[in-house]
């Protein structure tokens, strides 16, 4: 029982992490210092997505499934739970340029929001 609720918890922190992955630096608009987190986390998600790098958290999970009595697994988390299930496979390229857009978009909004900032802060001061 105590392994399934792991499998839970990590699951629902896999969640997350993709979620921030995607979304976080939305946040970095709001807390300018969010960026550099985020930015770690979205070059991790892009590691994982470019080169084959097993995931810790899906290696967690996989451990802890099989503690729980079950088999390993053979798909990662996105394979095994998002894709074919929130949307269509075919559908994985499109999804992932998305991903990049929110990203980078957010990114570029955080960037013209310091600038802005950084600009009034001048004109304040020199006034």
């Amino acid at each position: 029982m105590v392994y399934r609720t792991l499998v839970t918890v990590i699951l629902a922190v896999h969640f997350a992490t993709l979620a921030y992955i995607v979304f976080g630096g939305l946040f970095a608009v709001r807390w300018p210092r969010l960026f550099w987190p985020h930015l770690f986390a979205a070059a991790w998600g892009f590691a994982v997505v470019a080169v084959p790098l097993n995931c810790p958290l899906t290696w967690a999970e996989s451990w802890a499934r099989q503690r729980a009595g079950e088999g390993p697994l053979t798909k990662g988390f996105v394979d095994r739970y998002i894709e074919g299930v929130l949307y269509p496979e075919r559908y994985t390229n499109l999804l992932r340029v998305l991903a990049a857009v929110v990203v980078f978009g957010s990114w570029a909004w955080t960037f013209a929001r310091w600038r802005a900032k950084r600009a009034a802060k001048r004109a304040a001061a020199g006034a």
